[in-house]
């Protein structure tokens, strides 16, 4: 007679057969959610639905809309879509995981697509989900793993294996297909029934899938042609250093020469910015440079280099902070838990901060306020009086800058709006990306630590808010931007780590956030380590990891 176990489901006490997997219990309680469960958590700790119940334990179950189950049902569909596409096009080519692309995903093909192509595999992938294939985890010898990868040619996945140390690597197998995916998995396939394929072009085309910014839903998609462009460049440049993914960049580190890549790496940033410094000094018309972007995105080493630049054809940048255009503490907006939203464009002065640069443009004299955040009251000081010159030229840094409210009273020709964004130039494997989300959140807990005294748990703390206020008064106005600049470096995770990794390991395991450090610490051991003597001090790193000269 089977043994039975006391278990507590969402803090419900049930009895369960010994043995009876996650993904067998989970189906009694599928009705409870709106989508398909993905994952559990067992005592705190997420495991995949293919797991035994083998003590009394507690357990949650995630749909797509936990952030960490999107995770895991986004590398389901990933994996779903190679699989498929190897099943119709395998004599043709295979596919690659490239970025993410208005809350949607680009995958780029190794041969032309076609419209019919891209509507052959959606609907090859709608018939795998109604088959229900199981995707089982297989865990075998690494050396065999690398054998494997090696005999079917994906060269990269072996040299990936080749840089680890463990024993034993954990595989997936759909049907007859066996590969490495960098993340939990779904156990079958019937949970993965939320998708739609865009066809972009001839290159490649749009997984989209709900997020947990679409409220469950598919979102439609809108191509933003400058950051896509912006990363193709970026890509284009890795493909012709051959470093196109962490392997790549792994090989250079053992090679003795990643100085020189730092090197190059450092000078193509300074010559796209000093290219910008330029375009801006060339036309006499703009008055106003306005930058705007997601957090630990570089704005403040970014807005100061480019000032140095433009100092250089002649020019006299001012700075301008909108922080000092809030309105008063009283009038600023809350949030529905009852805290001031300081993000909300309510929570700038719109009239005065318009007003103000109107008059500035027209030659009048004028008391820049001052926000004191102690009192929450704007004060005008003398000192502070400030008049626009005919080689004054204003520099602002802002959440809202690409907001088309802001300084809309005044004529395009006269401002320049730049966007900025880390983006992540390398992927681990042809598979496997690397969100640069992680690459900002990394940089900012760095950061927090060594200059702004913040335990990496009270940053892990923040972060949903922030990337909340990121969706809502960034991200959407990506497109007003006149100029979009990437200021992420193919070469900083190497450098990130060595600072990283003892941040992250000071997160509890009964902590909310241990998943998220955990899978961190997953990512940066995929690379080699890599001091930070030869990082210069002009870099963009050197704003997260201490010594730059921009203090």
């Amino acid at each position: 007679m089977l043994e039975s176990i006391k278990c507590w489901v969402d803090e419900k006490e049930t009895i369960v057969k010994k043995g009876i997997t996650l993904l067998e219990l989970s189906k009694m309680y599928d009705e409870l959610f709106m989508h398909k469960i993905i994952i559990a958590k067992v005592d705190g700790e997420y495991h995949e639905l293919n797991d035994a119940i083998t003590k009394p334990c507690h357990i949650e179950f995630y749909d797509l809309t936990d952030a960490f189950a999107n995770r895991v049902y986004l590398n389901g569909l990933v994996y779903l879509t190679n699989y498929c596409f190897q099943e119709l096009f395998k004599n043709k080519g295979y596919l690659l995981t490239r970025h993410s692309a208005d809350k949607g995903l680009y995958i780029e093909a190794t041969c032309d697509l076609t419209r019919e192509m891209v509507y052959d595999l959606e609907n090859k992938m709608n018939e795998t989900v109604k088959d229900n294939l199981k995707i089982h985890k297989v865990t075998i010898l690494r050396e065999d793993a690398i054998s494997y990868f090696n005999e079917i040619g994906d060269v990269k996945k072996a040299g990936l294996l080749e840089y680890m140390t463990n024993t034993y690597v954990n595989l997936y197998r759909m049907g007859n297909s066996y590969n490495y995916m960098f993340s939990l998995m779904p156990s079958e396939t019937s949970c993965l029934n939320e998708f739609k394929l865009t066809y972009l072009n001839e290159d490649g085309f749009i997984l989209r899938f709900p997020t947990i910014y679409s409220n469950g839903e598919i979102p439609r998609y809108k191509h933003h042609a400058k950051l896509f462009e912006v990363f193709r460049d970026s890509k284009d440049m890795c493909r012709l250093m051959n470093l196109e993914t962490s392997v790549d960049l792994n090989n250079i580190i053992t090679g003795g020469t990643v100085g020189d890549l730092i090197k190059v790496t450092e000078t193509l940033y300074s010559n796209r910015l000093l290219n910008l410094a330029k375009k801006i000094a060339s036309d006499k018309k703009i008055k106003i440079v306005l930058i705007a972007g997601p957090s630990s995105s570089g704005k403040t080493t970014t807005t100061r280099k480019l000032s140095m630049y433009l100092r250089s054809f002649g020019l006299n940048p001012k700075m301008l902070s909108m922080d000092n255009f809030f309105v008063e503490r009283a009038d600023t907006p809350k949030k529905a838990n009852g805290e001031y939203d300081f993000e909300c464009l309510e929570a700038v002065d719109l009239g005065l901060f318009n007003g103000t640069l109107d008059k500035l443009l027209k030659g009048e004299e004028v008391i820049l306020p001052e926000f004191n955040f102690i009192t929450g009251k704007k004060e005008y000081q003398k000192e502070n009086k400030t008049v626009l010159l005919k080689n004054d030229i204003l520099l602002i840094e802002g959440i809202h800058c690409l907001n088309p409210s802001i300084l809309a009273n005044i004529e395009p020709s006269k401002k320049m709006k730049i966007y900025l964004s880390a983006l992540t130039e390398i992927n681990i494997d042809k598979d496997n990306r690397i969100s640069t989300t992680d690459n900002r959140l990394i940089r900012r807990l760095i950061r927090d630590y060594y200059t702004r005294g913040y335990a990496p748990i009270e940053t892990l703390e923040m972060w949903d808010n922030v990337r909340d206020g990121e969706e809502k008064y960034i991200f959407p106005y990506q497109d007003e931007a006149d100029f979009t600049l990437n200021t992420g470096l193919v070469y900083e995770f190497p450098v990130l780590k060595v600072y990283a990794l003892p941040l992250l390991y000071t997160i509890s395991r009964d902590s909310l956030y241990y998943e998220d450090a955990k899978r961190l610490i997953r990512l940066l051991d995929i690379f080699l380590p890599v001091p930070s003597d030869e990082v210069p001090n002009d870099s963009i790193l050197r704003e997260f990891i201490g010594g730059s000269y921009f203090k």
